[in-house]
Formats: structure tokens, sequence, C-alpha cells
């Protein structure tokens, strides 16, 4: 959900609620790295935090625990993040993204002749996404525009509507897609990817050195 109160009735759901798009990785990862690389792939995209206006992630993380067992520890982070609709004053894009590291720990590895410090654990990201018609707001600050919302809606709007969760939907996809090349997961994917900025710090036991 967006950081402020919004009408479930003014917002439309991308994906199911128990049906996010997720990622789900175990095995050695730098996080701080992983951090790093999301943020700027969010700041690059335009997502930012729905007060402060700020890529910075001390903006759009909403919450975060931390549970130690012994050398390991139990992560939980909220980020809420968003941007207006491009081309339209009328409709605001969310993202709700939901990190779970269990077992997280440090680590160390040998590449290239060189120890690396790095963590190890699992890490499952959920993301949501939501559109906010803003124009409702406008509809029902207006008695006489309340009258018309729904046929606004369905006749004015219908179209567009359809074509912007279809975009966020997407955008989500491709992002679902980007962690999941940093993590070296396997993808299939109907474009071309572009190289990140961010080299990946994941190594996946799978993968050979």
């Amino acid at each position: 959900m967006p950081t402020k109160k919004v009408p479930s009735d003014r917002l439309i759901q991308i994906f199911d609620t128990f049906s996010p798009a997720t990622v789900k990785y175990k095995d050695i990862f730098d996080m701080k790295e992983f951090y790093t690389a999301l943020k700027f792939w969010l700041h690059e995209y335009g997502w930012t935090d729905d007060f402060k206006n700020s890529p910075s992630n001390e903006w759009f993380e909403k919450y975060y625990s931390e549970r130690h067992t012994g050398s390991v520890k139990e992560v939980r982070i909220w980020w809420r993040l968003a941007k207006q609709a491009p081309g339209s004053t009328k409709l605001k894009y969310y993202i709700d993204m939901n990190f779970h590291c269990i077992a997280l720990g440090s680590a160390e590895i040998i590449r290239d002749g060189q120890k690396i410090k790095t963590n190890k654990g699992e890490v499952e990201l959920k993301i949501f996404g939501s559109i906010e018609k803003l124009y409702e707001k406008e509809f029902e600050e207006d008695k006489l525009l309340g009258m018309i919302k729904s046929f606004f809606t369905k006749r004015i709007y219908d179209g567009y509507l359809s074509e912007s969760k279809k975009e966020l939907y997407q955008e989500i996809y491709v992002l679902q897609n980007f962690i999941k090349q940093w993590f070296k997961l396997k993808r299939y994917l109907p474009y071309e990817e572009a190289k990140s900025f961010h080299p990946s710090q994941a190594w996946p036991s799978h993968l050979k050195s």
C-alpha cells in the first residue's frame, strides 16, 4: 500500500495479494552491493519516496528490523516507492517491496586469487504494484462531478487505465528480471537485457568460478 492513506476503491492492484512478483535466492551474495544496485535501478526509472521525493533509501525505507541468532540474523525491510504515471497528472504508480532475509551472516570467498568479504544467507523479495486514480479525488471533492464519476471512469478512462496497468506490470517484470540477473538466476526474457552499471556481487554455488 502507498505510504499515505488512499481509499481502497481509488487504487487498482496489479497483483493479487497472495501472488506478488517474487525473487528468492539462497547462497553467497553481498547485501550492501545488492542494495546499491537496486537503489540505482529505481533511481534510473524515476521511483522516489512519496513524501520526500528523494531516491535515497533513507526516505523510502519505511521499516527495518533485525533479529540475531548467534552469528546470523533475520532481517525484514519494507520499501515504499511512488512516481507519477508517464504523461499523466491523473494517475500515480506505487511499488511496495518487502525484503525478508533469513540466516544472513558474514562469509569469505576467494576469487581470482583475492579474498572477498561478503555475505551468505537467504533473501526473498516480494514486489507489489498499484495505481492511484487521482482524478477520482477531484470528483469526490465536487458533488456535481461525483455524480458522473462512474460514467467518466468507464467511458473516458477505461482504456487508459488498462494501458497503465499493463505498463506498470511490465516495469515490475523488468525490475524482477533485473534482480534475477543480479543474483545470476535463470530468466526467460522476450527482450534484450541492458548491461548493469553495478555488476553482480552474487556467487551461486551452481555456477563455476
